[in-house]
């Protein structure tokens, strides 16, 4: 089989094709058929970080395809299963992009019906990660399905991202009244494209006042992407017993916190990273997320606020510069077409 994979930490041109013998699930463990690999840009900080945690790795934690083998003991998958992957390459040498890989059964999801390979390749990383940011708040809801955000307001900070726009749609899903902020009218149309009731361009007169104009009683929850660059904002519209879900560090790796503002609102900050979630909360973010694609609530596609950029496997060094160089939409590679 085909596979990508680097020996060493760098730049995209450590990357490299190379054939590897198809490899055996073992007990407990699903082997995949993959057509699509989604890039996320922890694919990309993984290849550079200081050391290389495998001799040899295959990047990619998102995926979709046909389940190919089963293992010993794996129940609820069957051969000729379409499936979607999660964290499939966390705590592992070998991802989704290959032409096969093998995954712990339970990082093998069913595919719901009509859904294809595009839409479950985009959903792992980003769906779970808003799913996560949505059911942190204070007093719940913990789990997402429609009514579940029925009374509240959820700001979305850079609604044209991958994560952004799953937590508007499944916000949207579970009834929220949904606010999120862009940079760009181009951006604008794809938050909108993604069913925000309002959307701010951050970069035209005050964000803040124009937040608490389309929510006067303020936010509920914030899904933060920036929060070095907007806990200032975040402070000025969010309610008492609000909470702030923190994802990623964009524009800063330092959050200064006021400490008067923050104690008088009784406010929340909550941190959210995939790798050390607990499994019960990735459970029930992938039930849900599956759930919401049965319904037709999560979809991707410029359509839904998300344009695709599809890559052939052998240029995954290409698809991960365009996702590190801030390409709007998501990134997916094209390992087979059928």
């Amino acid at each position: 089989m085909r596979a990508v994979v680097h020996t060493e930490t760098g730049p995209s041109s450590v990357l490299r094709v190379v054939e590897r013998d198809l490899p055996e699930p073992g007990p407990g463990e699903v082997r995949v058929r993959v057509a699509r690999a989604g890039v996320n840009p922890t694919d990309w900080k993984f290849r550079t970080a200081p050391q290389l945690a495998y001799d040899e790795v295959t990047p990619g934690q998102d995926g979709a395809g046909v389940v190919d083998a089963v293992g010993e003991g794996v129940t609820g998958l069957a051969v000729g299963q379409r499936v979607w992957l999660v964290l499939a390459q966390h705590g592992r040498a070998h991802g989704a992009a290959a032409e096969f890989t093998v995954q712990p059964a339970d990082r093998v999801v069913p595919l719901p019906d009509g859904a294809d390979f595009d839409l479950g390749a985009s959903l792992g990383v980003p769906a779970v990660t808003a799913h996560r940011a949505l059911t942190s708040g204070e007093g719940g809801p913990t789990r997402l399905g429609p009514g579940a955000l029925t009374g509240r307001t959820v700001l979305v900070q850079g609604g044209a991202g991958a994560v952004g726009n799953a937590a508007i749609q499944l916000a949207r899903w579970a009834g929220a009244t949904v606010v999120t902020t862009v940079s760009s009218p181009e951006k604008a149309a794809l938050a909108t494209a993604a069913g925000a009731h309002h959307v701010v361009n951050y970069r035209e007169g005050h964000p803040e006042e124009q937040i608490l104009a389309a929510a006067p009683g303020g936010i509920d929850l914030v899904v933060e992407v920036a929060p070095a660059q907007n806990n200032e904002i975040d402070l000025a519209v969010t309610r008492v017993h609000a909470t702030i879900a923190i994802y990623a560090n964009n524009g800063g790796d330092e959050l200064t916190v006021p400490l008067r503002s923050t104690f008088s609102k009784n406010l929340r900050y909550q941190f959210v990273i995939l790798y050390t979630l607990d499994e019960s909360l990735r459970r029930a973010a992938v039930e849900d997320v599956s759930a919401a694609v049965a319904a037709g609530a999560l979809r991707v596609g410029a359509d839904a606020g998300v344009p695709l950029h599809h890559y052939p496997l052998d240029q995954l060094a290409a698809a991960h510069d365009a996702v590190q160089s801030g390409v709007v939409g998501k990134v997916l590679v094209d390992v087979a077409d059928w």
